[in-house]
């Protein structure tokens, strides 16, 4: 690999990591199954394919700040039931939500290729830059076990480390109040580790949120393209990783393009 030497290698974490759409649909078809009515009678694969659109539609608008991150909950879980002639408040919305992050948070799980991967990197730093709450996104990190093995805390807005010991760092768009692809947030991740962003590589899943957005703010972007384990939803929505930005089929790969 020519130009700087890699010295921290950050990951997208949502279907990058952990198979964030594969605990989505695991949790609706859960939440059908204790339903009653027209909602549990539907096609599980159509609710699911409607609940993926509500999450990409309301939560890029908590994103942008049109709403807030209860609002976006609030939108998703009512635009699922109205095609029921289900209409719900706000608290109800809420409660809905609540249960359904039940379903969600126990399907949790790493992508199989994740700890071997991590395992065969380089000796390098590790962190997460996510497009996310960061409390909601700590307590993902912790339950699938990665908090501690990458010996991660959190960046802050301000500009401060919660734990400067520790070595790896998660910079999510909830605290600092900037969204993947702008080139704010991957300099921020790099500030967080007091290097450049060339030396700096970034993975994920999404071609422009991740991979484009982090080599135009001087890292190497590199696009994660899982085949048959992509979101559905966003799979080449966002064009072909364009010349000079690599990319690789798994996790596995990782290793190699960083040493070549």
């Amino acid at each position: 690999m020519s130009g700087s030497p890699i010295e921290v290698v950050l990951f997208d974490l949502d279907d990058t990591l952990m198979a964030h759409t594969r605990a989505v649909d695991e949790a609706i078809a859960l939440a059908q199954s204790t339903a009653g009515g027209a909602f549990a009678a539907d096609d599980t694969a159509a609710v699911q394919r409607r609940w993926a659109e509500l999450e990409e539609r309301h939560y890029a608008r908590y994103l942008t700040g049109e709403l807030t991150y209860l609002g976006q909950r609030v939108a998703r879980a009512r635009d699922l039931m109205a095609p029921y002639g289900v209409e719900v408040g706000d608290d109800e919305a809420l409660t809905w939500f609540e249960r359904y992050l039940v379903g969600y948070r126990d399907a949790w799980r790493l992508f199989d290729d994740v700890l071997p991967a991590l395992d065969a990197l380089p000796p390098v730093r590790v962190g997460i830059i996510t497009n996310g709450d960061l409390a909601f996104q700590t307590d993902k990190l912790s339950r699938i076990g990665l908090w501690d093995r990458l010996d991660l805390t959190a960046a802050r807005a301000d500009g401060s480390i919660d734990e400067p010991a520790r070595r790896g760092r998660v910079i999510a768009s909830g605290e600092l109040g900037v969204t993947k692809p702008d080139r704010a947030i991957f300099h921020a991740a790099a500030r967080a580790f007091e290097v450049e962003p060339a030396q700096c590589a970034y993975v994920g899943d999404r071609v422009r949120t991740d991979a484009v957005g982090a080599h135009e703010a001087g890292m190497l972007g590199i696009w994660l393209d899982r085949g048959r384990d992509r979101n559905p939803l966003t799979d080449r929505a966002e064009g072909d990783a364009p010349a000079g930005v690599p990319s690789i089929p798994n996790l596995l790969a990782l290793s190699a393009l960083l040493t070549r």
